[in-house]
């Protein structure tokens, strides 16, 4: 596999406000197109939505590829109008896993083709990843987001309940153990390939926090140029656990620094999300604006 130019790369880094690029300058939309998943993260909440609430796997509601394409051009058209900051990125994350479901690709090429000039990105667990690596290639997609939650099995195994794999659920240190072998592999590889590869981890006191500084390293080892640590939302098997204060958050990101480039503006987005982050665009409002003509 032919690896990207490190000038294309960096190019392609500032460009992306999730990336190292400046978040103020270059708006984002991820298309939810992607319900299933192939793993049961435990702080993982799927069953209910919020139009207030900004959190991972919230969506309003799941598009169709066709949808997502209107909706991009929905989103960049109002960008255009608004004369700021414009659209630059499209990603998928969810709400499921993109690599566990078959309209992930097939959303991909329709808005290639339409928008060929867009950064595509794409966040996944890892689980699928080594295996799908040269779909992902052959789908354009430059920037990729790995969540890693743990560097052992025995830590994997407090944080995810099951995994789905070769046609099995598997539970406990045995389906961690195969998740984090995967991870590792497709980390390692999509790096290899020229793929921008960003780390994703959420942090949970007592539980993950033992192996953050330990899986920076492991990252940077395996290529990856960036790493987000975000602090755990307390809901499903985590909601009686006490979050990490700001002041925990930003003594391990500076102290992951010292081993990875940290991204720090995280807004822990919605699957849905749309605009410049931190300033989302209300897409039902604008969707009624434009049935209103």
């Amino acid at each position: 596999m032919a690896s990207t130019c490190p000038m294309m790369k960096m190019k392609q880094q500032m460009d992306h406000p999730c990336f190292g690029g400046d978040h103020s300058k270059a708006g984002r939309i991820h298309l939810p197109v992607a319900p299933g998943c192939n793993i049961k993260c435990g702080f993982c909440e799927r069953k209910f939505d919020c139009v207030n609430e900004s959190r991972p796997g919230i969506t309003s509601r799941v598009l169709t590829p066709e949808q997502a394409v209107a909706r991009v051009q929905l989103v960049n058209n109002h960008m255009n109008r608004q004369k700021g900051p414009q659209l630059k990125v499209v990603g998928i994350a969810g709400p499921g896993d993109p690599l566990a479901n078959p309209k992930t690709f097939e959303t991909f090429k329709r808005v290639g083709q339409v928008f060929p000039e867009m950064t595509l990105c794409m966040s996944t667990n890892g689980l699928f990843l080594p295996e799908m690596l040269d779909q992902i290639l052959a789908a354009n997609i430059t920037s990729l987001t790995v969540t890693m939650n743990a560097l052992t099995p025995e830590t994997g195994a407090r944080v995810y309940e099951w995994i789905h794999y070769g046609g099995k659920k598997i539970t406990g240190t045995e389906g961690a153990a195969i998740l984090l072998d995967k991870q590792l592999e497709g980390v390692r590889l999509a790096s290899q390939a020229g793929l921008m590869v960003k780390i994703n981890h959420v942090y949970i006191p007592e539980v993950n926090d033992h192996e953050t500084l330990d899986l920076a390293i492991k990252a940077r080892e395996l290529g990856a140029t960036i790493m987000n640590i975000m602090p755990i939302i307390p809901i499903g098997l985590f909601k009686d656990v006490n979050p990490p204060s700001d002041i925990t958050m930003e003594l391990i990101r500076n102290q992951a620094e010292l081993i990875l480039s940290q991204a720090r503006h995280c807004k822990q987005c919605r699957a849905d999300a749309a605009g410049v982050v931190g300033q989302d665009i209300n897409l039902e409002e604008l969707e009624m604006q434009r049935m209103a003509g």
